[in-house]
């Protein structure tokens, strides 16, 4: 099976299909699915989706473009939904300076990004971290919280190889979805040769970031199998390997997840 580590399935874009979508992506191989929150809202949608789904699991965190959703009642709340036994990660939480260029703002997502790192401290969760024009800053953050003692995934990494070496050497993983297929990724394919495999998660982001040759339509994770033969392609193994290799450390990872 595959194992899904990053989908929006709440996302609006599948209002009109979404149990037509999540049926044949589960047929397709695709099992578990991890739903990542981004904002307190779309938290409680995952939350419902994981409590109708017996294959779908649920991360938890505030994006830090959605901070200004975040206060001591909703992290509160945050902190208590972390007590349901499906909720497998905080996440995605971390930094995002292409939108945000305000200092003050940017100051803002750093003491959340640290306020969630030390919430999967207390309740011994891994995290899923995005990091968008801010590796210098994610980084920094993450050493002077020890984030290194905190198990997690930096999710569409889109940074150099040398970068990557520096976050698998706090222990984390590298999630890989669909723009490794994309003729514009020369860093990510050099940051997946550069990898052990042992350290790659397969995400979808869907429904963004649709692999080649489904560019630029709604993503879903029965595409999975295109990036798949991409990294095999990579890395001189077969599919199967890639499949069976990520899968074990999706697990390994994410240890609330069961074998369905």
């Amino acid at each position: 099976m595959i194992f899904e580590t990053h989908a929006h399935y709440d996302d609006d874009r599948f209002a009109e299909d979404r149990e037509d979508v999540l049926a044949r992506v589960h047929a397709s191989g695709v099992s578990p699915i991890i739903n990542v929150g981004a904002s307190i809202a779309s938290c409680r949608t995952t939350l419902e989706l994981a409590k109708s789904h017996d294959y779908i699991y649920a991360a938890v965190g505030v994006h830090p473009s959605d901070i200004d959703g975040l206060n001591e009642e909703t992290f509160e709340w945050l902190r208590e939904q972390t007590a349901y036994e499906k909720v497998v990660a905080i996440g995605e939480i971390g930094l995002d300076y292409y939108w945000e260029k305000e200092p003050e703002v940017q100051k803002l997502q750093r003491g959340w990004f640290v306020r969630q790192l030390e919430l999967a401290r207390e309740t011994n969760l891994p995290v899923i971290i995005h990091s968008r024009d801010a590796a210098e800053d994610t980084l920094r953050v993450m050493r002077e919280n020890r984030a290194g003692e905190i198990p997690g995934v930096i999710h569409c990494y889109a940074y150099s190889p040398e970068l990557a070496r520096e976050f698998v050497a706090m222990g984390y993983y590298i999630g890989v979805g669909g723009v490794v297929t994309f003729k514009n990724a020369r860093k990510l394919v050099a940051t997946v040769e550069a990898l052990p495999l042992e350290r790659i998660l397969l995400e979808t982001d869907c429904p963004y970031m649709a692999p080649e040759p489904h560019r630029g339509t709604r993503n879903d994770s029965s595409y999975i199998p295109y990036v798949i033969a991409k990294i095999a392609q990579i890395k001189g193994v077969s599919p199967e390997e890639v499949e069976r290799v990520t899968e074990e450390n999706a697990y390994r990872l994410f240890t609330r997840a069961s074998r369905k």
